[in-house]
């Protein structure tokens, strides 16, 4: 099992040549990594967030451009006045592990970097290990390095596979980037992760990226597992190697560096088995997929794991790759579900757009985004959040999932609430209950764990709201706390002890909705 509890990350992702571009405009001249004004870095530090992660600084080919540019129509449902100058080609199909000179180049991202670390943000970049474009240099020097197929293959296979014609005229057949379950990607070339000169080139290139960042996130990381490449690449590669690759690869880069900082892009259940190949952290797809199913239960059931793996999952609700979670959850349910992602054990991933409701989802091929309106009740809510998951609580604090127990007889709605805490002998305790339903829900939540309320008049506040409510202690230990809450509504409640005389200033009409519920349970039969 897991054995060691890493620090808690909050990542905000950056789609580095749109945020450049937006810039660009905005001042009218050109911005780059080199020359980001002030108050955009500042913009960047929000309280709450230690890293940012500038997505799409490598290189990308010319290849991948015109590969893109075919593809061009398609982008015009997020870009309707899309022109050819806005299509820059994937940034998944890297051309080189170099900073591009567009943007900046090595220097101007060594500067701003600077600049982060005196912000105390530390800097996340993208390693694609499965394929690169399908015009890199290492197709004309190093053939050995990919997936190689045949004119049989080509013909079959013709979505898999492509021809490259090398400097000095020889063509071969290489096959495209693809995971197992959807052809290829057109814009790739497929690396050989089994070839050993292929696995010493690639160490080598991150241990130059190191140099360069704190910490990389590694797409489609699971790809790289021995049997899944196996599987997908049967009849194509030989025997495996004895080692696992990310054993190899994670362990060679924290031999010069050992804190830096590998997350992985898990989907398919392999978030465990990727953190016991040495990784920091691994997304949580399935978090992800429960929030936006509904089932409340079944998200229980998930947060029953093992607090030590819990540790280890990066919690989100969009990304690059996902739907804009405005648009997928509405404007109700987006709050509460922000309340879950940024609460709850883990790193947090935050994307560029989502903090201020932005509804288009981008293709990673253009660098232009289209103007949206912000929604700034969205944006001061989760800037109450970032401000909240500050507290050194959420890092080193002990978590604890609670039950919920029906408040009367026949009342089922409890199923629709969930309830967990997080208690430090420094900072105190804070309770969550969050409501992702469409239903008022009302419960009864099980503190009997917490049997140290006892003995005192406790002041619950809400800091997402500013609401507060006056508890006795050994009534929530002994009674459990009730609860009430409206359609898609949560809270965050800070506990404090009550000051004497206590002087009772909050929510009356959620302290009136509560007494009714208990004299309804005291006469239910």
């Amino acid at each position: 099992m897991i054995s060691t509890e890493p620090e808690r990350p909050v990542v905000y992702q950056v789609n580095t040549w749109v945020w450049l571009n937006t810039l660009s405009r905005r001042y009218g001249e050109i911005i780059t990594l080199a020359n980001v004004p002030d108050v955009e870095v500042d913009a960047l530090a929000r309280p709450g967030i230690d890293t940012i992660w500038l997505m799409g600084v490598w290189q990308r080919g010319p290849g991948g451009r015109e590969s893109a540019l075919k593809y061009k129509h398609e982008y015009r449902g997020a870009l309707p006045d899309l022109i050819d100058d806005d299509v820059i080609g994937s940034a998944y199909a890297i051309y080189t592990y170099e900073v591009d000179e567009r943007i900046g180049g090595r220097e101007g991202l060594r500067a701003l970097r600077k600049r982060l670390r005196r912000r105390g943000l530390s800097l996340l970049l993208d390693f694609v290990p499965n394929h690169v474009a399908y015009d890199h240099p290492w197709l004309d020097h190093h053939p050995e390095y990919f997936i190689q197929g045949s004119a049989v293959d080509l013909a079959q296979r013709p979505s898999d596979f492509f021809v490259h014609t090398s400097r000095s005229g020889e063509k071969r057949v290489y096959a495209h980037g693809r995971d197992p379950l959807w052809p290829g990607w057109s814009d790739t070339a497929q690396l050989n992760i089994f070839h050993p000169a292929l696995r010493r080139a690639i160490l080598r290139t991150l241990i130059d990226i190191a140099k360069q960042c704190d910490g990389v996130r590694c797409d489609m990381a699971m790809l790289m597992l021995t049997d899944i490449f196996a599987s997908t690449w049967h009849g194509f590669v030989g025997e495996a190697p004895a080692r696992d690759y990310w054993r190899e690869m994670i362990g060679g880069v924290k031999r010069y560096y050992p804190d830096f900082v590998f997350i992985a892009e898990a989907y398919w259940g392999k978030e465990y088995d990727l953190i016991l190949q040495g990784f920091d952290f691994a997304y949580d797809k399935v978090l992800y997929d429960r929030l936006y199913e509904g089932d409340v239960q079944k998200l229980r059931l998930h947060l029953l794991a093992d607090i030590r793996y819990q540790r280890r999952m990066i919690r989100f609700i969009e990304n690059h790759d996902e739907r804009r979670a405005f648009e997928g959850l509405g404007a109700r349910r987006s709050m509460p579900v922000a309340t879950l992602i940024c609460t709850l054990p883990g790193g947090v991933l935050l994307h560029d757009g989502q903090l201020t409701g932005r509804r288009i989802k981008l293709p990673v091929q253009i660098k232009r985004q289209p103007d949206e309106v912000e929604n700034r009740d969205l944006e001061g809510y989760y800037m109450r959040l970032l401000k909240e998951i500050q507290s050194p609580i959420y890092q080193r604090g002990e978590w604890r999932l609670f039950d919920i127990h029906p408040l009367g007889y026949g009342d089922i709605t409890h199923w629709n609430l969930l309830a967990y805490g997080w208690r430090d002998d420094d900072e105190g305790c804070r309770l969550i209950v969050v409501n992702l339903t469409q239903h008022g829900s009302s419960g009864r939540i099980d503190l009997s764990a917490w049997e140290w309320l006892n003995g005192q008049e406790w002041r619950l506040y809400d800091v997402t709201n500013g609401a507060e409510y006056l508890r006795q202690g050994g009534s929530m230990t002994s009674e459990g706390l009730v609860t009430i809450l409206e359609p898609f509504e949560s809270h965050v409640f800070r506990f404090e002890p009550a000051p004497k005389p206590a002087a009772h200033n909050g929510d009356h009409r959620h302290q009136e909705r509560v007494e009714t519920a208990r004299r309804q349970e005291r006469s239910a039969p």
